[in-house]
């Protein structure tokens, strides 16, 4: 069960259709998840965070109950779909808070829409051609979902996706049991879904040469906070900003690893406060420092 303040809705875009999970009131807030999770992974997050903001949180295209498209996942069109979609649901400015894919979509969308995108922050992830490539041999989920169709949609079947996708979240957190690890398993038995995952990974290569190519002619004016988890990419995450952005404070979240928005929620809460709060608010602790507005 989640609160019940918040309401499910679909928005149209040119090839389908994004669903989303609205509630809250004032400047729009959108958040964005990565892979292999759905809107879910910010459950913990977005009541305290509606209490200032109209939080919409989007399930990306070709996951969870969003539809899936054919073709378009690299992240360029991702951020075009996603500016759309805001467009269409009437709002005109938005702050981010985007996690893992949905960090490097963020980041291309307020590149390529910089007076729609306000404040943006990111959550234990790292660029394509700015360390991305760094984590490969980390685990071989990487380079097996880059693999051509069919490679990876034959070898994950039915049957495995519980081990391949409970094995990523395990090997990459600090709590896994604070983790729904279940929902997103039960979110990824479509295997149109499932497919729709490894376009991302197979678009990772044009992302790159995309994101190298406007480092510097397109270089992000906006606040970035770069939030990395303690046992995670921590402070790499800033590193990697830095490449595409002047303005970028970077935070380690204590007692996390790769999913701080569900590891150590109250953290994430009280940093994104700060950030999307009004300037000069003091911080409470010391870890708390570089996410004041």
């Amino acid at each position: 069960m989640f609160d019940p303040s918040f309401l499910h809705g679909t928005v149209p875009i040119d090839d389908g259709f994004l669903h989303y999970v609205i509630g809250g009131t004032g400047p729009a807030l959108v958040m964005m998840h990565g892979w292999p999770e759905t809107w879910w992974e910010f459950r913990k997050v977005m009541p305290e965070l509606a209490r200032t903001h109209t939080v919409i949180a989007f399930d990306m295209p070709g996951m969870g109950d969003s539809s899936v498209q054919a073709d378009g996942y690299d992240t360029k069109t991702q951020a075009a779909r996603m500016h759309l979609a805001l467009n269409r649901l009437g709002f005109g400015e938005v702050k981010l808070l985007a996690h893992d894919q949905g960090a490097v979509t963020g980041y291309v969308w307020a590149r390529d829409h910089p007076g729609e995108v306000t404040r943006l922050v990111v959550l234990d992830s790292v660029l394509n051609g700015f360390g991305l490539e760094d984590l490969y041999g980390k685990d071989f989920h990487f380079l097996l979902n880059m693999e051509p169709h069919p490679v990876p949609e034959e070898i994950i079947t039915d049957a495995s996706v519980a081990m391949f996708h409970g094995n990523v979240f395990r090997k990459f957190a600090r709590h896994p049991e604070r983790i729904d690890i279940q929902h997103y398993i039960d979110a990824y038995m479509d295997p149109a879904r499932r497919s729709a995952g490894y376009k991302i990974y197979r678009s990772w290569a044009a992302n790159a040469e995309d994101i190298r190519a406007n480092a510097e002619s397109k270089r992000l004016s906006q606040p970035v906070l770069a939030i990395g988890g303690e046992h995670m990419l921590a402070l790499d995450v800033a590193k990697s900003f830095r490449h595409v952005a002047g303005n970028v404070r970077g935070v380690v979240v204590p007692d996390a690893g790769h999913w701080p928005q569900e590891e150590n929620p109250q953290f994430v809460i009280d940093c994104a406060k700060l950030f999307f709060g009004p300037a000069g608010v003091p911080a409470p602790s010391p870890a708390l420092a570089n996410c004041v507005a």
